[in-house]
């Protein structure tokens, strides 16, 4: 990479409640400074959100660039960009935050029926992904999940464990997504991990 040029992070997210906290997420990232070997990148965020993230948040209401799956469509003929390699390409980064249930199921099977996990499928494995799972408690402690992380830290996605707390469905335990400022810190930590690298 080169570190004269903005860092570029790519953040999905999905059908999960904890949407709501992607303009939060979105002003963290933008103020992210990633600082390596004594030089400082500046960072570049875009969204790019499922059709029922959307429930959550107003695509709007965000300062950046928000992507749907409408937009993958736009493509009419041969030459044309394919948007979700040319957002892989973009992207040095890719956090997806929140990931429900579903799209952690989609992941660990190789599923590609929407922008985001198209993106997911034709990651570049040498960049970072990293994934921030948000769920009801139980959907949290069903055996499918656990094997489900499993495989999504075999393929070498980067898992930010969910927290504990009183979840806005009313249960409480473990499921709601890490908190914007852990996510943030991951973020940071894992470019200059990588930075420490090339």
């Amino acid at each position: 990479m080169d570190r004269g040029n903005p860092l570029h992070i790519l953040v999905g997210c999905t059908g999960s409640v904890a949407s709501i906290k992607i303009p939060k997420l979105v002003t963290g990232l933008k103020s992210l400074q990633a600082n390596v070997d004594k030089k400082t990148c500046e960072v570049s965020v875009e969204v790019v959100a499922t059709d029922h993230a959307c429930h959550f948040f107003n695509p709007n209401e965000v300062d950046v660039k928000v992507h749907r799956d409408a937009d993958e469509w736009r493509w009419q003929k041969r030459g044309d960009p394919v948007l979700h390699i040319e957002l892989r390409r973009w992207a040095d980064i890719l956090i997806v935050a929140p990931l429900d249930a579903n799209t952690l199921a989609k992941m660990a099977n190789g599923i590609c029926d929407n922008l985001l996990t198209c993106i997911i499928r034709a990651w570049d494995t040498d960049k970072p992904l990293l994934v921030a799972p948000a769920m009801n408690t139980y959907m949290w402690d069903h055996p499918h999940t656990a094997r489900h992380i499993q495989a999504v830290e075999e393929l070498g996605c980067t898992v930010i464990p969910c927290i504990s707390k009183q979840l806005i469905c009313g249960d409480s335990g473990l499921g709601a997504m890490a908190e914007v400022s852990s996510i943030v810190e991951k973020v940071e930590e894992v470019f200059i991990a990588r930075g420490s690298k090339t």
